[in-house]
């Protein structure tokens, strides 16, 4: 009969540079054994583990055991929220000035339907709907757009609700403990949240990149622009803009004469285009290649073409004072196409920027995402952010802050970041010249 094969566990000992970069956090954990499974459960995240739970890292770190980790996960007196305010806090002290916040969602496979949040949903792990949780995030990303590692980290993350299946229901609610003051929240609101976040914990960013899921949502765009925040979004090709000289046009017009029967007539917006018409009336000769970034295949680069416009919602049918009617300060419609001889769809984007930005720069900001789509997939892979397998708010919500944490200590030693203040401004270089890394690659140093 074979004798089993007992697998070595990782030692009990801390890794000095984790304690090291631990330490500040600790005063968040009130209690010693709370600290210890700090660490542990740090240490597990970070094991090359297929699975990264509490039975899993329980059976690969020594010095534990499943009960602990799971009580750090639930019932040990810390605050997730504090976790991430100290972290973020921390890494913005370091992190270049001027950099741009990436909005985004993820989402986690589930096969049953009582973990927190799951619901029959569009999946983008396995591209179709299916039983998942998605969870809306900000990644801060330096702006340093043909650096192909450039400094990142995540904000935070919060789960979305489906509205049906979780936020209106008072037994499901309860038992996976969702707080009673939380109210149902799209995915834009939630991103919002994020934004307002970030700027309270001085994440120093100074622009907003979103795919077409956040552009298309006209509430979501107005928000930025009430916060003064310049932005570039993905938009659909239905997406509607007005041209700036139809829209001095109508204003100077204003409302047609009065006759003297039934109401006085009122001024009407001009007229709405979607993007796809608008970026198809523009000359061929008025297209350029624009490049960003060396990748894993050669440089990045489609053909691209801006123009100004104006974001807006509701036909010229309704007068300017309808609910429908929208016309926004006046922007960049971007259009994007493949290289000749190259396949692909053409892609839209709106930016909220100043009217001397070059192509070249929208171009850059518009392929700024692919960080926070990195973060997904190292997070995932490297640091088990996806793998909580409780049923809980608070558990799925510590889990996300302690994975975080873990990705932001892969950063910062990839970036030889010291972990007590220094007084410098930013992080140091990676070994003092760019790597080699292609997106979607392990942070360079992890």
């Amino acid at each position: 009969m074979d004798t089993p094969v007992a697998i070595p566990k990782a030692s009990s000992d801390p890794l000095p540079e984790l304690d090291s970069f631990l330490e500040p956090f600790a005063p968040l954990f009130r209690r010693l054994q709370s600290r210890q499974s700090l660490e542990r459960y740090i240490t597990g995240l970070l094991t090359d583990l297929s699975r990264k739970n509490c039975d899993t890292i329980a059976a690969a770190v020594a010095g534990t055991s499943t009960e602990r980790l799971q009580h750090l996960l639930t019932d040990a007196e810390w605050d997730p929220g504090e976790l991430d305010t100290a972290r973020v806090r921390s890494l913005s002290r370091r992190s270049p000035k001027g950099g741009i916040l990436v909005l985004d969602d993820t989402s986690f496979p589930k096969q049953g339907k009582s973990s927190v949040g799951v619901a029959r949903q569009y999946c983008g792990e396995l591209g179709k709907r299916a039983n998942c949780q998605a969870v809306v995030s900000a990644e801060y990303v330096a702006d340093e757009p043909r650096n192909s590692s450039p400094v990142h980290w995540p904000v935070c993350g919060r789960l979305y609700l489906p509205e049906e299946e979780w936020a209106r229901d008072r037994e499901r609610r309860k038992s996976a403990h969702v707080p009673q003051e939380l109210s149902f929240a799209t995915k834009p609101q939630l991103a919002i949240d994020l934004v307002d976040h970030a700027s309270e914990w001085e994440v120093p960013f100074a622009t907003v990149a979103a795919d077409s899921g956040y552009g298309k949502n006209p509430a979501f765009l107005g928000a930025l622009e009430e916060r003064e925040l310049p932005y570039v979004c993905g938009v659909e090709r239905t997406f509607g803009v007005r041209l700036p000289e139809e829209v001095a046009a109508a204003e100077a017009a204003g409302a047609p004469a009065y006759q003297g029967l039934g109401q006085p007539p009122k001024a009407r917006p001009a007229p709405l285009y979607t993007a796809e018409e608008v970026i198809g009336a523009v000359p061929e000769e008025d297209w350029e290649v624009v490049s960003w970034r060396e990748g894993a295949k050669g440089t990045l680069g489609k053909e691209m073409v801006a123009v100004r416009a104006h974001r807006g919602t509701g036909s010229e049918r309704h007068s300017v004072e309808h609910e429908r009617v929208q016309t926004g300060p006046e922007g960049w419609l971007i259009g994007e196409r493949p290289l000749p001889g190259h396949a692909g769809e053409p892609k839209y984007y709106f930016a909220m920027m100043a009217a001397d930005t070059t192509l070249p720069r929208l171009g850059e900001l518009a392929h700024s995402r692919w960080a926070i789509e990195q973060f997904y997939e190292d997070a995932k892979g490297e640091c088990g952010l996806s793998d909580f397998q409780g049923r809980r708010w608070d558990g799925l919500h510590r889990h996300l802050a302690l994975s975080m944490l873990a990705y932001s200590f892969l950063m910062a030693q990839s970036s030889a970041v010291d972990t007590e203040p220094s007084g410098e401004e930013g992080f140091s270089p990676l070994n003092g010249a760019q790597t080699d890394d292609a997106p979607g690659d392990p942070p360079a140093g992890a």
